[in-house]
């Protein structure tokens, strides 16, 4: 018999992995084993030495269709805390693990499927592809951290049109106003989140992982973030890596990164 195709294609591209939502009869909503296999696929990823960044995309010219709605009949108060608790392991993974994600759009990101994109690092969108916090059509309020990756994305007139009243946008507006990075020619978001990713992929790793962390957590004091600084900078002082830098600007040639 022949095995079902995987819920998240992983491929790889030098140092680059390579995540493919691939729920195509759905547009890659995100159901409940989808979820599962790509929190899977990224925690997999993060912990490979031999990874240094992450492109996520979906099949078959789909981003993601956003939730899975057939799978959300009859959800009680409490199994959908437990519900959402599961899905903010991914959340947290995505904004704060150690290895920038690019994400490739293609046609829909609409719901939990927006709120996805906006947890990686860099968006980069096909121009004419679809963004909607669709939550709200459903009588839903929108999760994944929408309500916090927005904000820091627009201004506060998009962020509550978004939001608030759902509207839809494509890719070459999402671009305009921050929502997305790099808005491409249909069909052209793979392979212009790959040439990002490569360049993330040649950084040294050590720093882009403690940046991020940082980044993470979101506007905070002046003194919290320098306390912040002094204990990642201290650290990284005495990394391998920062004496390749170090070295290789002295000696005029490119350094090689080894994340130790």
């Amino acid at each position: 018999m022949t095995e079902p195709a995987p819920l998240v294609r992983t491929d790889s591209d030098a140092a680059v992995r390579i995540l493919t939502l691939n729920y195509p009869a759905k547009r890659n909503a995100l159901s409940l084993d989808l979820r599962a296999a790509l929190y899977d696929a990224v925690a997999a990823a993060m912990a490979d030495d031999s990874v240094r960044a992450l492109v996520l995309t979906g099949a078959e010219g789909c981003f993601c269709a956003g939730g899975d709605l057939s799978s959300m009949q009859n959800v009680g108060g409490v199994a959908g805390r437990e519900r959402l608790g599961n899905l903010h392991r991914l959340v947290r993974l995505l904004a704060a693990g150690p290895k920038p994600v690019v994400a490739a759009v293609e046609g829909y990101a609409y719901g939990a499927g927006m709120s996805l994109a906006l947890l990686c690092d860099q968006v980069v969108t096909a121009s004419d592809a679809k963004f909607c916090c669709s939550f709200g059509k459903v009588g839903l309020m929108p999760d994944m951290a929408a309500l916090w990756t927005v904000p820091q994305r627009v201004n506060a007139g998009w962020a509550r049109r978004l939001l608030m009243l759902g509207d839809e946008i494509d890719g070459a507006t999402a671009a305009r106003i921050g929502l997305a990075d790099e808005a491409v020619p249909p069909g052209g978001a793979l392979d212009a989140a790959l040439a990002l990713a490569r360049r993330f992929a040649a950084t040294a790793p050590l720093p882009l992982g403690f940046a991020k962390a940082i980044l993470a957590r979101g506007p905070q004091p002046l003194d919290a973030l320098l306390a912040q600084e002094a204990d990642g900078q201290a650290l990284l002082f005495n990394s391998a890596d920062f004496a390749e830098g170090r070295d290789a600007f002295l000696a005029k040639r490119k350094p090689v990164f080894h994340g130790r």
